[in-house]
């Protein structure tokens, strides 16, 4: 089955934008060419970009103290293992203190680097990290694998406690309801989301056998799927069949 998430606001849009990145950069560092090393300082410049937003770190500290506090009203509840409760409930507390404990936006620290703001300020320009523009990049392109490695991950490691967090967020989020099958009608569905609740994320699979992808929109009072599919003249045309979908609607 093929996974599609939907955030249906802003602040879990950016979230799962982190997450992406993050997980890239997560493939990319272990590499050994130069070229993945060249991808994942982009990817960590790209995480500086989205992370820039001045409230990102209060509400990424704002939702684990949030967290925390539904979690410890579970306490004595006998259907809810203490011993797990006690794990979930000290890993938030952990989190907001690392998150807490770094100074400013993540990533500032690197921003104090001139070298790499200096490779930064190219990277947006097509080819303008050759060999002719930033020799000294270069030269450290052709240090040993181990030595750009180990650069990488002193870098990573100033994002690694928002990394952590978002994780953790999203985990919670994704695990806090249940998947439901349905079936969309002649391509299409469409579903009024019940009142009382906020939904934050939709996560939608679909059999890859089918060969269809999902346009979704959404909204807090809606939500609709449009089936296309891939045809031979590289546009997505609209399908009319009956096809399953699981969804999860996660509040």
């Amino acid at each position: 089955m093929i996974l599609y998430e939907y955030p249906f606001n802003e602040r879990i849009r950016t979230y799962l934008r982190l997450e992406h990145l993050f997980r890239r950069l997560g493939e990319l560092v272990p590499a050994d060419s130069p070229l993945s090393h060249h991808y994942a300082l982009v990817t960590i410049f790209e995480i500086m970009d989205v992370a820039a937003r001045a409230d990102l770190k209060a509400d990424v500290m704002r939702d684990l103290d949030k967290h925390k506090s539904v979690f410890s009203s579970y306490r004595g509840n006998p259907a809810i293992s203490e011993a797990v409760l006690d794990q979930v409930i000290g890993q938030l507390e952990r989190n907001f203190a690392t998150l807490n404990s770094v100074p400013g936006k993540a990533g500032q620290t690197l921003t104090e680097n001139d070298w790499l703001m200096s490779i930064r300020s190219r990277a947006g320009i097509p080819g303008g990290t050759c060999e002719f523009d930033l020799p000294g990049y270069y030269a450290w392109q052709q240090r040993p694998a181990s030595s750009r490695r180990k650069d990488l991950e002193r870098w990573s490691a100033t994002l690694a406690p928002l990394a952590e967090s978002i994780y953790l967020l999203l985990k919670l989020l994704r695990d806090a309801d249940v998947p439901y099958k349905v079936i969309a009608t002649h391509g299409q569905y469409q579903q009024n989301l019940p009142q009382g609740r906020s939904f934050q994320l939709l996560r939608l699979r679909i059999d890859p056998s089918l060969g269809l992808i999902p346009e979704i929109s959404g909204n807090r009072l809606m939500l609709s799927v449009r089936l296309m599919r891939h045809e031979a003249d590289d546009r997505l045309h609209a399908s009319a069949d009956d096809t399953p979908l699981e969804l999860t609607l996660c509040a």
